[in-house]
């Protein structure tokens, strides 16, 4: 290793906002560390094995929402899986993909995992295994992107079905 950079990490960043900027800092740190380990003013250094992680590779398989697990987990994933493999359900036997959401920790008692309840404003929010996952932004195949009012206003039986 010769070289590192940090960036901060927003709440509501996703994977295609952090790649451009990772590419720019990427780049500019290579512009800088080539030169000087060039002339040999600094040298490789081992990367420690508390600071390494396994990245394990991606399929579309694992963008498949699980219900049962927590609603911060779950938006993490919505974040790190967008745009692909993209994070979806499925709602009347379609594909649905979660655009944008965030988790809540409303506590819902004697409601099922994957129950969609409304939310304030004509919102909609999906009961996980802890909390809540309010839906912000969804897409149901072949259409377009759609604020979850949008989407809810125009989707009957959406608000009360399973996911």
């Amino acid at each position: 290793m010769l070289s590192t950079a940090a960036l901060p990490v927003a709440a509501d960043d996703t994977t295609a906002a952090l790649t451009p900027r990772l590419a720019a800092l990427g780049a500019a740190l290579l512009v800088e560390t080539l030169p000087a380990h060039l002339r040999g003013d600094i040298r490789p250094q081992p990367q420690t094995e508390a600071g390494a992680t396994y990245a394990p590779r991606i399929d579309k398989k694992d963008g498949q929402i699980d219900w049962r697990e927590p609603a911060d987990l779950i938006a993490r994933r919505v974040r790190a899986y967008q745009p692909w493999p993209s994070a979806y359900t499925t709602w009347n036997g379609q594909l649905l993909k979660v655009l944008r959401s965030r988790a809540g920790d409303e506590a819902v008692a004697d409601i099922a995992a994957g129950a969609v309840i409304a939310g304030p404003h004509g919102s909609a929010g999906v009961v996980t295994g802890r909390g809540v996952l309010w839906l912000e932004e969804v897409q149901l195949a072949g259409k377009r992107a759609l604020p979850i009012e949008a989407f809810v206003a125009g989707a009957r039986g959406f608000v009360g079905s399973r996911l």
